[in-house]
């Protein structure tokens, strides 16, 4: 019952903070960020208390839906899904706290996008229905979208139909999917059931199974991303207002990584056995094409969207790597890049709050006049290449560890991508904070210290001590 208290109570609070704004101006932030902070402490007290491990998938609420064809309300926890779900109340707190003082219009119904958001995500994290989870997979790209086409940047409009169109098109392959297994399970079962508990028991023809777990895998591959499915990411990174930014690569992206795991890997594992080779050439090719086109880059979030299609590239070669190291390396990859991205995103929203610009070859010197911004940007920068002691080391290391014993030459090919990934990081903070002054402005304020200190507490903290989530059992079928 919780998970369906906590979407309520985020749809709820942001109708509430919309209708609030209309009384008040100004009323609608503080609503978002306090319902924002209790659901998200309930959640976590929740969790803390529960006699249940959570090793294996808890079923919490089930209650007919559709009863004709058998769909559910059916909702289900386990140590992936908490940990994403942890994850999206730190960010959601994050992309609050940078939207304080950069939206200025329609507050009131850009809080309301933004919580409608993470309740499609918590629902997608949650859903063991599979009808229920493509029901709650479009309910979370359609606010997003929103975000994009109302607040954001100069060619908002056609970064957020890009983005659409890709994920929407994708989404269609996996919904035809998910209606087949359906079909599947009712001549063998003589019902139809879209319940993911269910699918498990199924014997799948070599044949179809294939091609089921393509239309599975795509629709995820498209929102990883991977090339080459991945164009969207770029655009709707750059023209998206900074919050926007923050949940596409903190929290967005891990839902295309936790379909694979739950869905693709463990629901197909012989097609996905097969495939694995195909996949680990595009995630070589993600790695390295994304890493040299983040060096290529001159503006700051487009370089930082890129590194993301290079880091998600680590992820999707280590799962189809098929061993506990690997998977361990790509539980904790999701974690630090979420975190990471999340705060190289925001400090090119707190650059372009001063200067109006996200061009690199505008900025440079900013040390001299920010150098807490200074020293925050390089600990982000370094900690997105893999420096020791931060959460992504750990992540990259477990995932080669893990892919070198499946895939060795591509893993000492894609180990290139980490000394990408250092060469274009110090080209960003290079540009933007050493060098000759071009632009000069006030250094962090507290709202903004607090943002940068708490992602870095959290990166540190990870890095320090790993088994705060590796002594937890996360059962992807690897």
């Amino acid at each position: 019952m919780i998970i369906s208290l906590l979407m309520i109570g985020l749809v709820f609070s942001g109708g509430f903070a919309w209708y609030m704004e209309t009384k008040r101006t100004g009323q609608a932030k503080f609503i978002a960020l306090l319902a924002t902070i209790i659901l998200g402490s309930c959640f976590t007290l929740y969790i803390a208390t529960s006699p249940e491990s959570y090793a294996e998938l808890v079923l919490l609420t089930k209650v007919t839906w559709i009863s004709v064809f058998n769909i559910h309300y059916m909702i289900a926890l386990d140590h992936l899904s908490i940990l994403l779900l942890l994850l999206t109340f730190i960010l959601t707190v994050v992309a609050i706290l940078i939207s304080w003082r950069e939206i200025t219009h329609r507050q009131g119904f850009y809080y309301f996008n933004l919580l409608t958001t993470i309740a499609g995500i918590i629902g997608v994290f949650t859903a063991v229905d599979m009808f229920l989870f493509f029901f709650f997979w479009e309910v979370m790209l359609l606010p997003m979208t929103a975000l994009i086409a109302i607040w954001g940047h100069e060619n908002r409009h056609f970064a957020a139909i890009k983005f659409f169109i890709f994920t929407q098109v994708s989404s269609l392959l996996m919904l035809i999917a998910i209606i087949l297994m359906a079909f599947i399970h009712q001549q063998q079962e003589g019902q139809l059931s879209f319940a993911y508990q269910d699918w498990l028991t199924l014997t799948l023809p070599a044949d179809y199974s294939y091609y089921l777990m393509l239309g599975f895998f795509i629709a995820f591959a498209v929102k990883l991303p991977s090339f080459p499915v991945h164009s969207w990411l770029p655009d709707a990174h750059t023209q998206a207002p900074t919050a926007g930014s923050v949940l596409l690569a903190g929290i967005l992206l891990k839902t295309g990584a936790y379909g694979l795991i739950r869905f693709v890997i463990v629901l197909f594992p012989q097609a996905s056995e097969e495939f694995a080779p195909i996949a680990a050439v595009l995630a070589l090719i993600s790695i390295l094409y994304g890493a040299k086109m983040a060096f290529a880059q001159t503006d700051f979030k487009r370089l930082v969207a890129y590194s993301s299609i290079s880091h998600m590239g680590f992820v999707m070669l280590a799962l189809f790597a098929f061993n506990a190291n690997a998977f361990q390396g790509v539980i904790i990859t999701l974690v630090a890049h979420g975190l990471s991205s999340a705060a190289l995103f925001t400090f090119a929203g707190m650059i372009y709050a001063r200067i109006h610009s996200r061009d690199l070859r505008e900025m440079g010197g900013f040390w001299r006049a920010s150098p807490v911004m200074g020293g925050f940007a390089l600990a982000f920068v370094v900690a997105a290449f893999g420096m020791p002691g931060l959460a992504n080391f750990i992540g990259e290391f477990y995932s080669l560890i893990g892919a070198f014993q499946r895939f060795p030459l591509i893993t000492i090919l894609a180990a290139l991508g980490i000394i990408g990934s250092a060469i274009y990081g110090m080209l960003l903070f290079q540009s933007s904070f050493q060098g000759p002054v071009k632009n000069s402005f006030i250094d962090l304020s507290i709202r903004e210290r607090f943002i940068a200190t708490s992602l870095f507490i959290f990166l540190l903290v990870l890095g320090l001590f790993p088994n705060l989530i590796l002594q937890y059992s996360f059962n992807g079928g690897l």
